[in-house]
């Protein structure tokens, strides 16, 4: 057991009795679970119907029959007063208080009683088995960090506890990267985990360099990427600098891991604790089924993507992700009226932006319903041909008429919490 898994133990968080619960219900069949899960769902939807005033309002005086009857619950909703959420019978010395870090425009401060949190680092625990890796093993870590003293201690004390090493993304540069490169040199990582779009950058220097981290680190197993999305050109970048394979995770702060993929490369939904459903614009809405603090039933998380049923040769039965296309507000909205999701311009501008080698960073911004800035990091003047190029492509995956604009940039300035998306609409 790590030294977090004791911490957490004497906390009240008890991971190894949460993963055996886990591992039970995955040990029942597909019919028992589905029987399992639906008592579950209602279970969970009725105690915080009884016991939570802030839900029993949002219902109304009838308790409806039919589940898709339960409202949604977004967190506008939830952005009050968090005593007010709270459910009868708990107090505040005896729960796990957290907030989003509000990348989606929406922060949030939400709870969870202990046991609900153990089984949120169970399943990340079983996640990791997977993959041959072990809560406590050395991570390099790819990510951001409070800029506040208390913050900085908060985190600096969970990455002493949690042995991890934290590669700060805020300042990225070949100086820092050679930096980077030495300390992996000198220390038995295990694995790396962190923001897909860092890792990337990274990478991209490791290439260049003509260097494969395995080879300088030859302890590391297995990179997992989180938090932005990750695409199969992400995916062989890494890869091919790295030498070990890369593994996507999804989750939220406020809900928890809510996909994990397999060795088969299949995103597989943690149902043991989540039920994860779509409504009919492809939004999840997910209902922890242990969580009797705080009212996550029928949540919108405010990420779209296709939930499906699918044979695995990994032997689950667990529902999978079959496409996680981002944030809902990750959309292009078109003169004529359409809608199209924000990748779409990811894929049209990173291969022609590739073609020339040059590429290290790019963000793309919606400044108006026919304008769109491509903001770039680039070694050397871009070529006006492949500007032009960038411009024709677009406008025939999207509409014509389109207003593009390309800006030559020093660096991408990140948000406080480092995570960074390659699409962003300023527009209402």
């Amino acid at each position: 057991m790590s030294l977090f898994e004791l911490i957490y133990k004497w906390r009240h968080y008890d991971i190894s009795v949460a993963l055996n619960d886990i591992e039970n219900v995955k040990n029942l069949s597909k019919s028992e679970f589905l029987i399992w899960q639906k008592k579950k769902r209602w279970e969970m939807a009725l105690t915080l119907y009884k016991n939570n005033s802030f839900y029993h309002q949002l219902v109304g005086d009838t308790f409806p029959d039919r589940w898709e009857d339960l409202p949604i619950v977004t967190k506008s909703d939830l952005q009050i007063d968090v005593k007010k959420l709270l459910s009868k019978g708990f107090s505040s010395n005896e729960i796990y208080v957290n907030n989003t870090s509000g990348s989606s425009g929406h922060p949030l401060k939400f709870t969870k009683d202990y046991y609900t949190q153990a089984r949120v680092w169970a399943a990340k625990k079983y996640f990791f088995k997977m993959h041959g890796v072990n809560i406590g093993d050395k991570e390099a870590r790819f990510y951001g960090i409070p800029k506040s003293l208390k913050g900085n201690i908060v985190q600096r004390t969970k990455d002493l506890i949690l042995n991890r090493y934290r590669f700060v993304i805020f300042e990225m540069s070949d100086e820092i990267f050679n930096k980077w490169v030495e300390k992996f040199r000198r220390t038995k990582f295990v694995y790396v985990y962190g923001y897909t779009s860092s890792i990337v950058l990274f990478s991209r220097y490791l290439v260049k360099h003509k260097i494969i981290m395995k080879n300088l680190c030859p302890t590391l197993k297995v990179c997992m990427v989180t938090s932005e999305i990750c695409t199969n050109e992400d995916r062989l970048i890494i890869e091919q600098a790295f030498g070990i394979r890369v593994v996507k995770e999804y989750g939220t702060t406020d809900v928890g891991l809510l996909g994990y993929e397999c060795p088969y490369g299949t995103m597989h939904i943690p149902e043991e604790n989540v039920y994860i459903e779509e409504n009919e614009q492809g939004e999840l809405l997910v209902t922890d089924l242990f969580n009797k603090t705080f009212p996550f039933i029928r949540y919108k998380v405010g990420d779209i993507a296709k939930v499906r049923e699918q044979n695995c040769k990994c032997g689950s039965h667990n529902k999978v992700i079959a496409e996680l296309m981002g944030r809902t507000n990750d959309v292009i909205m078109l003169p004529s009226g359409n809608i199209s999701p924000g990748f779409t311009f990811y894929y049209v501008s990173r291969a022609l932006l590739e073609s020339s080698g040059v590429l290290k960073e790019f963000i793309i911004r919606q400044t108006a319903l026919d304008s769109f800035e491509f903001d770039v990091v680039s070694d050397k003047p871009l070529n006006p041909s492949d500007i032009e190029e960038l411009k024709k492509t677009a406008e025939e995956y999207l509409e014509s008429g389109l207003r593009i604009i390309v800006n030559q940039v020093e660096k991408i300035e990140r948000p406080a919490s480092g995570k960074i998306k390659h699409f962003y609409s300023e527009i209402k």
